[in-house]
């Protein structure tokens, strides 16, 4: 599974972070850090990884397995 953002819509709400900061860390400014080829995902945090995903206000982010 890989955790991508859509980094046109990402506004900086942080939701996803507050879930959890290792599957969706934050740059300076608070949008998204993750790069544009996606965030692998670890075996076990699959279901974190769509809740973070899912918590994303203006749907920015996806889990895509």
């Amino acid at each position: 599974m890989k955790i991508r953002v859509d980094r046109s819509r990402c506004a900086g709400h942080g939701q996803c972070n507050m879930v959890s900061e290792e599957l969706f860390p934050l740059d300076d400014q608070g949008y998204s850090a993750i790069r544009d080829a996606g965030l692998e995902v670890p075996t076990g945090d699959e279901d974190t990884a769509e809740e973070g995903a899912y918590n994303c206000p203006v749907q920015a982010l996806s889990a895509e397995k």
